[in-house]
């Protein structure tokens, strides 16, 4: 133990303090820039993984074609989707999935009573793959045994009505929970063959405009009262990975697509986050790496001046990763330091932003899987930082 003692106090006469202490102001400036950038970036992505309604828009949208004057005289081109276009479609990379709405054949009449006062219209139904829902609601399936038509409704229909068509006429104003409780007649049918089915609104949606039904019933329908029929989809919606990115706006420009709403113009929020999120991380990473640099040249200016003493302790019997052992302990002790500073500045930047965030119902996602990032780039660097003093210290033994 004495030994060892004699050794360190020989090794570190020529150890400059302000060197090392550059090395850690470095190392910890872009380690809490990259933990800061990690832990904002997660606690806003939580609002698009949010259920329901998102204070950022989801990355979802919908696509269909351009109406011009020409198709509004029954010229010009076709505005529903072929096999082919879809298909080009899922395969943008920016396209996760891709689902087609399916529209109803035959005609759709539907009657309701509220307060005594009856009110009908010509209605249309649409259908989509479960999976692009917002909503899940209980009994979300149709039985030709017994027939109930299960209906998902756009919260902008029951706005609507409740604000303006309500309103103007003295009619009762329907919360959502009231209305699904309130019996509907759906009258349906095709050249002459009609029938009259009940139907219930189980559930309503921000991310779709229209009034949807199970792909099954849809299916059964048509073939009932629109037997031989078929159409190509008038709109696409489409999961995007990168909600916001130019590409998209390119390709819809180039093809004459539009989106539905303000979507992809929204998106763009979600784009510019991820890419400022990047330029902060690099930023961070590339201090890092120049404090990696730091301490690289002061290791090997320290070793150059111990040359004289790493011959002699070579002389006495001593091997490279002996002595390299104490220069471990130190950048150990510095790179631990470091990471505790990291982490507890991205604690206190955490929680400055998300009482902020609270005011807009976007709630932080925790701080673990940052913390065990840093803590992994952390071992990243001083793994590399012992290579590399390793390394040095054998180049100096053979000298």
């Amino acid at each position: 133990m004495k030994n060892k003692r004699i050794v360190w106090l020989l090794l570190r006469r020529n150890i400059s303090a302000g060197q090392i202490a550059g090395y850690a102001l470095a190392n910890f400036i872009g380690l809490a820039i990259v933990l800061c950038a990690i832990q904002f970036y997660r606690d806003i992505s939580a609002a698009w993984d949010s259920d329901g309604d998102s204070y950022i828009t989801r990355d979802y949208m919908i696509i269909s074609k351009e109406v011009s004057s020409l198709n509004t005289l029954g010229f010009g081109a076709s505005t529903t989707f072929s096999k082919d276009e879809v298909e080009e479609i899922s395969r943008q990379p920016w396209a996760m999935r891709v689902g087609e709405f399916s529209s109803s054949d035959f005609n759709v009449y539907a009657s309701i009573e509220l307060g005594g006062r009856g009110m009908s219209t010509y209605l249309f139904f649409e259908s989509i793959p479960d999976e692009f829902f917002d909503v899940k609601p209980d009994g979300w399936f149709f039985d030709p045994e017994n027939p109930v038509i299960p209906i998902i409704l756009s919260k902008d229909y029951l706005a609507l009505y409740n604000f303006g068509f309500a309103a103007s006429r003295g009619m009762p104003q329907l919360s959502e929970g009231l209305i699904s409780k309130v019996p509907l007649r759906i009258r349906m049918g095709n050249n002459g063959n009609y029938e009259t089915y009940s139907a219930r609104i189980v559930g309503f949606s921000s991310r779709l405009n229209t009034i949807a039904v199970p792909a099954g019933f849809l299916e059964w329908a048509n073939a009932r009262y629109a037997p031989g029929e078929t159409h190509e989809p008038s709109r696409i919606m489409v999961e995007v990975n990168r909600p916001g990115d130019p590409a998209i706006s390119e390709f819809l420009y180039s093809h004459g697509y539009e989106s539905a709403g303000d979507k992809a113009e929204s998106g763009k929020a979600s784009f510019f986050l991820t890419l400022v999120t990047g330029i902060v991380i690099a930023v961070g990473a590339v201090i890092s790496l120049l404090a990696f640099f730091i301490l690289m040249l002061s290791i090997y200016l320290l070793l150059q001046k111990n040359r004289r003493k790493l011959h002699d302790l070579m002389l006495l019997g001593y091997s490279p990763m002996q002595v390299s052992r104490y220069y471990y302990a130190l950048v150990g002790a510095v790179n631990t330091a470091v990471l505790l500073l990291a982490v507890a500045t991205m604690l206190s930047a955490s929680y400055w932003w998300s009482t902020r965030l609270d005011a807009i119902e976007v709630h932080s996602s925790g701080i673990w899987l940052t913390v065990i990032v840093g803590t992994v780039m952390m071992l990243l660097v001083t793994a590399g930082n012992f290579a590399a003093i390793y390394s040095t210290v054998k180049r100096n033994f053979r000298n």
